[in-house]
């Protein structure tokens, strides 16, 4: 995943792609942050409204108490660690102890709430492997707090008046970080056991089934708490298995002494299992230096302080403290371009303008700056087997990750054909990286220009209706690829050019179609 642009030469967006687009103008971060507020301000409403029962006043205090000794708290140990802080973090983890804890005015509930946002806070620095945290704050404070006695989670966004937007919110934020697959594994999963015991008390199907999604927090747990990234595994088996897994012990009953069944616990065991499974802590960075691609892409290249574990295809997400504030916050996703095990980590982006703060920060830095790298992940790697052909489409600088497929000595020996998409010939980036792989590419070129020396002209094989100007559309990617139908597709770009190349592979005979599509900064 790395920046690019609009589609160069394919079809119109669907809704899809336009979705992907609007979506990808905020960060992650960004958009949980905005869900969740929108729902804090909807449990105001319903308040006032009469359809909750705590008291206007009572949730207006349990608010400011949850952000503002969140923030205040983060605020304070990061500067006792000396590390900028991650506002975003610290109100999102605000918000969600919110939505943890009954509100209350008795002494003992504060302090049990007031216990568990500072104990959030203090598990991003204390629990800690290589500046990345390994537990969901706001699961780890619930759940310490809970042992105290003080003050124990009730989860009670699950409320049937919540859902109304509840359930939207938590589809958008599946829908933007890729996890739709996953949400639904373990929405299954809790739901059928929490379903199957009440059917075993007595109950009716249809009131187990709506009892278990409305009434126990198991849309408000996967949308929110279960899918934050940097507490899940790096591959989608890995996330799916885990999905699985934590709905198991999110809904199965069982006491162990001072430890009891609670969805803070299963997330808990959860983070664990995630933290064993990928790249275990954050990476440091120091910037090597960076080289321009073309007019308008940059690739940038640093030295990890260890060797940094990938397989070809895969992102890096890098936290960017230089940047300056633009409202999406620090974190940034890149698909890595070079080999796993190479001496440097290498990111191409493109830096057309109007630059973003994140853009202006990879310019700004000079020699030996160092950056963080919180994460590694994707699914986007080659097919196992060696014997699979493949057909490889990139629009623009979506080329980055086929470049560590071709890096990493994936594709010499396959049947492989690599098809790119362009504004023109100058805008092909990593022409003699694509020159000297010895892989099949094709060259689509929006105004028509020629291909760059050495690559083939893809307009010249698409038969008619291929002049300057037209789009690839499913008959023109048939002609170049008459035998799509027995090649693993693999598609990366912007979210609208994903979406329509995607469908354009699809009508053209394409059974199996792999994509990465990711927005720019």
């Amino acid at each position: 995943m790395s920046t690019t642009q609009t589609p160069p030469a394919g079809p119109a967006p669907s809704l899809a792609g336009r979705l992907d687009t609007l979506l990808g103008r905020v960060t992650m971060y960004r958009l949980i942050l905005l869900v969740l507020a929108a729902l804090a301000a909807y449990s105001l409403l319903l308040e006032v409204l009469g359809w909750l029962t705590f008291g206007i006043a009572e949730l207006l205090v349990h608010l400011a108490l949850c952000l503002l000794l969140t923030y205040g708290s983060n605020l304070g140990l990061a500067a006792l660690f000396r590390v900028r802080q991650h506002p975003e973090s610290s109100l999102i983890t605000g918000l969600l102890i919110y939505f943890l804890f009954w509100p209350s005015f008795r002494a003992l509930d504060v302090a049990g709430v007031a216990l568990a946002c500072v104990l959030a806070s203090a598990s991003k620095y204390a629990l800690a492997w290589r500046g990345r945290h390994i537990f969901n704050p706001a699961a780890l404070g619930a759940f310490v707090a809970g042992l105290t006695g003080l003050n124990i989670a009730t989860w009670w966004a699950a409320t049937p008046a919540m859902l109304w937007l509840v359930v939207p919110g938590m589809l958008l934020v599946l829908y933007r970080t890729r996890k739709l697959l996953m949400g639904t594994v373990f929405t299954l999963v809790a739901s059928s056991i929490i379903t199957l015991e009440l059917l075993r008390a007595g109950m009716g199907a249809g009131e187990g089934i709506w009892q278990a999604l409305a009434q126990r927090p198991v849309l408000f747990f996967v949308g929110f708490m279960l899918s934050e990234p940097l507490t899940l595994p790096p591959r989608r088996w890995q996330q799916l298995s885990l999905a699985a897994l934590v709905g198991v012990v999110f809904a199965l009953p069982y006491n162990l002494g001072f430890i009891a069944n609670s969805p803070e616990a299963a997330l808990l065991l959860g983070n664990l299992l995630a933290f064993l499974a990928g790249q275990r802590g954050a990476v440091k960075l120091s910037f090597a230096g960076s080289r321009p691609l073309t007019a308008t892409t940059t690739e940038f290249s640093f030295t990890p302080s260890r060797p940094v574990r990938f397989r070809p295809g895969q992102y890096m997400e890098l936290d960017l403290p230089q940047a300056a504030s633009d409202g999406k916050g620090r974190r940034r996703v890149f698909s890595l371009t070079g080999a796993p095990r190479a001496g440097l980590v290498t990111f191409g982006v493109r830096t057309a303008q109007p630059l973003s703060a994140a853009k202006k920060a990879l310019l700004g830095l000079q020699p030996g700056d160092r950056l963080t790298a919180t994460s590694v992940g994707g699914d986007f790697v080659p097919p196992r087997d060696p014997e699979q052909p493949v057909l490889l489409i990139a629009a623009g600088i979506g080329i980055t990750p086929f470049l560590s497929h071709l890096a990493s000595g994936a594709v010499a020996g396959r049947d492989a054909v690599l098809l790119l998409l362009a504004r023109s010939a100058a805008d092909v980036a990593y022409a003699e990286e694509l020159r000297a792989s010895g892989a099949s590419v094709l060259v689509w070129t929006a105004d028509g220009s020629a291909a760059p020396p050495g690559l083939t002209d893809a307009r010249a094989g698409a038969g008619t209706g291929a002049g300057p100007g037209a789009s690839l559309d499913a008959a023109g990617l048939a002609a170049l690829v008459p035998d799509i139908a027995r090649r693993q597709v693999y598609i990366s770009g912007s979210p609208a050019s994903v979406s329509s190349l995607r469908r354009a592979a699809r009508r053209a005979g394409a059974k199996r179609v792999r994509v990465d599509s990711f927005s720019g900064y």
